[in-house]
């Protein structure tokens, strides 16, 4: 749903490895709504720009902007989509459902999720080894998706919480696709190795993928 014009209200400024820009390009795309992406390198420090800061002063992206309103977290802007745009919801009506996606939701967001993000890795190729990089990752990831699978033991269908897509796939999908760019071995996750597999198969989240964005380096370089 991503265009290269500005006619549209709704501009996203997006990273095209971010995991969070990716959950939020997932919502839009689940709800069916069209925006503006615009990139922001964050290898290049592009984040840092004053014009960026002037967006979002904690130097992040996603930033969403609808008209004069700027919002820079990823769940607050999924959870202002969520209200404003009330088709394809994110939250299940039964209150126990909704309350795992919340769970899930968090864990990602929280307790994963930032630990594996670039200032996170860079600190520690710098203070500890840039060896110790990949298996600080494996091991915050494997904690948080060791809570998920036992959280979702007994409400999964299709997807995370039942048969429909809602919040907790929106922001599992992300982390796991990082998964597989970290070399997180699955094989003790057969839930979210399954869900893995049936997020491959939904539209609106392969056009959200990485390599799908118009920032994204061609394949192979």
């Amino acid at each position: 749903m991503a265009t290269e014009s500005g006619d549209n209200k709704l501009k996203l400024y997006s990273y095209w490895r971010s995991s969070c820009a990716f959950r939020v390009r997932i919502a839009l795309n689940l709800k069916g709504i069209k925006y503006e992406y615009k990139a922001v390198n964050l290898l290049k420090g592009e984040q840092s720009d004053p014009d960026f800061l002037k967006l979002n002063p904690v130097g992040f992206v996603p930033v969403l902007v609808d008209g004069d309103f700027v919002i820079s977290d990823s769940y607050a802007i999924i959870m202002y989509l969520e209200d404003k745009f009330t088709q394809r919801p994110f939250l299940p009506p039964d209150l126990q459902k909704r309350t795992i996606n919340f769970q899930v939701a968090h864990i990602v967001f929280s307790n994963i999720q930032p630990l594996q993000n670039i200032g996170v890795l860079n600190y520690i190729a710098e203070k500890v080894s840039p060896d110790e990089k990949l298996p600080w990752v494996q091991s915050v990831i494997r904690k948080g998706f060791t809570a998920i699978e036992k959280l979702l033991k007994g409400h999964t269908g299709r997807y995370a919480t039942g048969d429909e897509i809602f919040l907790a796939d929106v922001f599992l999908a992300p982390q796991l696709h990082a998964a597989t760019r970290f070399n997180v071995d699955m094989a003790e996750f057969p839930i979210l190795a399954r869900l893995r597999e049936a997020y491959n198969e939904v539209p609106a989240i392969r056009e959200a993928s990485p390599e799908n964005q118009p920032d994204a380096p061609p394949q192979g370089t």
